[in-house]
């Protein structure tokens, strides 16, 4: 016995959405046997949009039963029997959230007409209820309504039922192992099945192969489920809009986590919340101006000559130069600590020598500067992480150059590599960004014996 339902909802997500109608058919497989249908009292405005989609106002549903009042009636006509509905997950999890809210439960077994018309009636181009019914010339009144979009979904399931290989579909449908009723509705299960249990990160794409989402994981097959599984509002819609899913893998998770931060900046997928902003940079550099004295500034990275070391912030910038002004002498004025002066009366910085004033040798002043930058470079030094690579035959690596992350790269376990010239043919160069900055130092600070190599000995 099945029970085709069809609801009408207040159109927010899915725990804040409230029922405005609902129509339920029971059908035996041949013949309809009951029937309810009902308006709901949402308590709640109805947003004037889904108004104009349904026709449902606040006036036509004010007299009309609450979901308690209904309760009943839903458990009546639907124990025992199969919940049918076109994109099951939407009216399911819906109907079960309002019972949950009443301290109540609801659970059925599920199929979804739509997974059983891409299944069973391949090769249309479009599988909503309205496009599909108008193809399969099954009459569709009163759409978006409960009762009119119940009754086509019912002559729909009628017809899915008696199309040939049906006995076989419907009861792989119905295993509880095979996940049917969990995956999104426009996605073929032989894509979910080929996604592997390994780390990297993963694409979900929408019908016309846009991709709305990237993720990362350990265990790629296993966090892809978890989203269909998921029943937060943007997840739930995420999925309904997901029609391919594809996939790189990575060999880790530092690796993937990297992937993952590169990929959403070049996609800026829909469903991404975090890490699309690009953040400006700014960099320390060091300059001789024309009498011969070094200075040490600060500026937008794009507009930083040879780079000494990069931060998120100018006021980081000028944080750093005030700690290199007092711990090597140097003067705020050539350290552009301040501008526009004759000569340096910093408020906190007062052990300058006098190169501002004349009365330091600048050759005894360049000196201190160059011991400086010495000091900022050996900070921010050239190397590599080591990580596992995507098979045994290969392992990956993190580049790190002048302190900035520079990329990453696959290297087969037989190759040699002695320098940075020999690594250069295997790095795939990224951008450094605020993420993949924290990304790396925070997997540095959580594996501080971790090996890193600075190309003085064979490393990989």
């Amino acid at each position: 016995m099945y029970t085709i339902v069809d609801i009408e909802t207040t159109g927010n997500g899915i725990k804040g959405n409230k029922i405005t109608e609902i129509s339920i058919f029971k059908y035996d497989g041949y013949e309809i046997v009951d029937e309810f249908t009902s308006l709901v009292n949402p308590e709640c405005d109805i947003p004037y949009f889904i108004t104009g989609l349904t026709g449902i106002d606040n006036q036509m549903v004010r007299d009309a039963p609450t979901i308690d009042q209904i309760t009943d009636k839903i458990i009546e006509i639907t124990k025992d029997t199969i919940f049918v509905a076109h994109s099951v997950n939407f009216d399911y999890n819906v109907i079960k959230n309002e019972f949950k809210n009443l301290g109540l439960d609801f659970v059925r077994k599920k199929l979804c007409t739509v997974r059983l018309s891409r299944k069973l009636l391949p090769g249309y181009n479009s599988y909503s209820l309205g496009k599909l019914c108008s193809s399969l010339n099954i009459p569709l009144t009163d759409r978006h309504r409960a009762r009119g979009d119940a009754h086509a979904t019912t002559l729909l399931f009628q017809k899915l039922l008696r199309t040939k290989g049906a006995d076989i579909v419907f009861k792989k449908f119905l295993n509880s192992r095979s996940q049917e009723a969990t995956l999104p509705p426009a996605l073929d299960r032989e894509v979910y099945e080929r996604l592997p249990e390994v780390p990297g990160i993963y694409f979900f794409k929408d019908a016309k192969g846009v991709i709305i989402y990237v993720g990362k994981a350990i265990n790629i097959k296993k966090r892809v489920l978890s989203h269909f599984y998921d029943k937060a509002t943007k997840e739930i819609a995420m999925c309904q809009e997901t029609a391919d899913i594809d996939f790189e893998i990575s060999g880790s998770e530092l690796v993937a986590l990297l992937m993952e931060s590169d990929a959403i900046k070049h996609h800026y997928p829909k469903y991404n919340r975090a890490q699309k902003r690009n953040i400006q940079q700014f960099a320390i550099f060091s300059y001789e101006d024309r009498n011969g004295i070094f200075h040490l500034a600060h500026n937008k990275l794009k507009a930083a000559p040879n780079p000494l070391t990069i931060y998120y912030s100018a006021t980081d910038c000028r944080a750093v130069l005030q700690d290199l002004c007092k711990t090597f002498d140097l003067c705020p004025k050539y350290c552009h600590l301040q501008e526009g002066v004759s000569h340096c009366s910093h408020y906190e910085i007062t052990n300058c020598s006098g190169i501002c004033r004349g009365t330091e040798d600048i050759a005894h002043y360049n000196a201190k500067v160059s011991k400086a930058i010495a000091v900022v470079k050996e900070q921010h030094q050239n190397f590599v992480v080591q990580e596992k690579g995507r098979t045994v035959e290969e392992q990956a690596f993190i580049w790190i150059e002048n302190g900035r992350y520079a990329g990453y790269g696959f290297v087969q376990k037989e190759e040699t590599i002695h320098s940075y010239e020999n690594l250069d043919d295997f790095l795939i160069r990224k951008k450094n960004t605020l993420e993949t900055q924290r990304i790396v130092q925070s997997y540095l600070l959580k594996n501080p014996k971790k090996e890193k190599f600075h190309l003085t000995n064979p490393i990989l």
